[in-house]
């Protein structure tokens, strides 16, 4: 009996929690706020405010929780692209994905070593937590926009291409931090190669499969379609990651090689799929939410210094990285401003920041609070201008159309 009243509560909680987050998505729209935001500061407010929400989850649990969100996340988003629209912006979105997120972490490095006295190792954690910019919150504040020209489909390519760029820097640092002897760009460079090959033919493979499986078995009843479909999408990045792949990768190529495909029960898969995205969304930013210790981040004085980096990142280093990756685009300059701008953090870097406080690196608190300053910033004050950043640089912004 007791078993059933503790899973009762777990229940109760995790429904209730996601209850309170619809709501606030609710606040978020009226103040014109991306959701995420409020969901972080609300969350992490409620983890030091009621003690017993303190270490509710493990670092692992939240791990798990963002990945499982970050999977849905990624395929409803390559969905959205597809291969029509992919092919017209691959050269400046891979660019951006690759480059652009390497140039970021270095110079990020830089920044935290000597505007914050950070040691190299430290820098380098926090250079490759911050360089990927973030699927979730990207295609939330883009969602339900068409973007005039090629902008918004050149962000929401960089956010889903740049993830096995992050994984591999931070494991090539986290190397760095806990082993005298290991040989940081061996390191990257092997793990980036590994990961993009075999995500990249998993994701092939796996959107040929799920192609079959829609054209050719039809399913006796047309409500398993969404059902089987998501099921195929966890299976890819299963398939992805037990290979030692990007499984985030191998989801996001398998959404957008299936994303132009029509059959007759595509509008049940896009609704069940947007609602999951919706909420992985939710549920991604609550998690992070409760492992934030406001606390230690007000007593360590981590605000100005996240600030600082913050401001560095999206007023300098974000320029100095994409402006030159963008000039053989074409593109102009209002949409170059646009991308440059909407660069946006968010539950990536948390995640990734995640993995040095596991791993045991040195000042890996300060990191963890670091980098939640900077997605704070950069969701509230990025995300919220990105309407009028738009209108200013005139990329228009509408109503997207409903998918049929």
């Amino acid at each position: 009996m007791g078993d059933i009243v503790e899973f009762g509560r777990v229940i109760l909680f995790a429904s209730g929690a996601l209850l309170l987050a619809i709501g606030v998505r609710m606040v978020a729209g009226r103040l014109a706020v991306p959701t995420a935001g409020l969901l972080l500061v609300a969350a992490a407010a409620a983890s030091d405010l009621f003690d017993r929400l303190d270490g509710v989850l493990t670092f692992e649990d939240v791990q798990r929780i963002v990945t499982l969100a970050l999977v849905v996340i990624l395929f409803e988003g390559g969905s959205n692209i597809g291969l029509r629209r992919f092919r017209a912006s691959a050269a400046p979105i891979l660019a951006l994905g690759v480059l652009g997120t390497f140039g970021t972490a270095a110079l990020v490095a830089v920044a935290a070593h000597y505007a914050l006295g950070f040691s190299w190792t430290v820098a380098g954690l926090l250079g490759a937590a911050l360089a990927p910019t973030d699927p979730a919150v990207t295609f939330s504040v883009l969602a339900g926009r068409d973007v005039s020209g090629r902008s918004g489909t050149i962000l929401e390519g960089e956010s889903g291409f740049n993830d096995p760029v992050g994984i591999a820097l931070m494991i090539g640092m986290i190397e760095v931090a806990t082993h005298d002897d290991a040989s940081p760009l061996w390191t990257i460079v092997e793990e980036f190669v590994r990961e993009m090959a075999i995500g990249l033919a998993v994701g092939v493979a796996g959107a040929l499969a799920l192609a079959t499986l829609i054209r050719r078995a039809p399913l006796p009843d047309r409500t398993l379609y969404p059902i089987a479909v998501i099921l195929a999408v966890g299976a890819i990045y299963g398939a992805a990651t037990v290979a030692k792949g990007s499984g985030f990768l191998a989801v996001f190529v398998a959404g957008i090689l299936v994303g132009d495909m029509r059959y007759a029960a595509r509008s049940a898969v896009r609704d069940f799929s947007s609602a999951l995205t919706d909420l992985g969304e939710l549920a991604a930013f609550v998690v992070l939410g409760l492992t934030v210790d406001l606390a230690l981040i007000g007593d360590a004085g981590l605000w100005w210094q996240g600030l600082v980096l913050a401001a560095l990142l999206g007023l300098v280093i974000r320029p100095l990285v994409v402006t030159p990756l963008l000039l053989p685009a074409r593109l102009d300059w209002g949409e170059r401003g646009f991308v440059v701008w909407s660069g946006l953090k968010g539950a990536v870097p948390i995640l990734l920041a995640s993995l040095a406080v596991v791993s045991g690196t040195d000042d890996a608190a300060k990191i963890y609070g670091i980098v939640f300053v900077v997605v704070l910033c950069s969701v509230v004050v990025q995300g919220s201008l990105v309407p009028s950043v738009a209108a200013r640089l005139g990329v228009e912004m509408v109503p997207a159309r409903p998918h049929s």
